[in-house]
């Protein structure tokens, strides 16, 4: 069984920063292109960031473009998004999720979800 567990989440100024981290446990998901997405209240959950199994490729939602990183650490199992510059409108639930086809963007196209972790930005 898969499972994706997602940490980091916290309070926050605006302009600070946070580095969420997601540990991949039960199987090796190296061949899986991994994502971050957020939900905030009342609103749908959306894509963040992207990162292809091999580490060359990655994508970004126009809104955090230049504030966010994603990364992946393969010995470890792990991906990580690093949040800098972070704004008000960037509270939400965070979730990592893995995908082994399909488009980044896409929320149908992923396999396997984390529970999320919440991060807040106070202005």
């Amino acid at each position: 069984q898969v499972q994706l567990v997602e940490s980091g989440g916290g309070l926050v100024q605006a302009g600070g920063s946070l580095r969420l981290s997601c540990a991949v446990s039960g199987r090796s998901l190296s061949s899986y292109a991994m994502g971050w997405f957020r939900q905030a209240p009342g609103k749908e959950r959306d894509f963040v960031a992207d990162i292809i199994w091999s580490g060359a490729g990655t994508y970004y939602a126009d809104s955090v473009k230049g504030r966010f990183t994603i990364s992946r650490d393969y010995a470890k199992n792990t991906v990580s998004l690093q949040m800098n510059s972070l704004k008000p409108e960037d509270t939400a639930v965070y979730y990592c999720a893995a995908r082994s086809r399909g488009t980044a963007s896409s929320l149908n196209a992923y396999d396997y979800w984390g529970q999320g972790t919440q991060v807040t930005v106070s202005s």
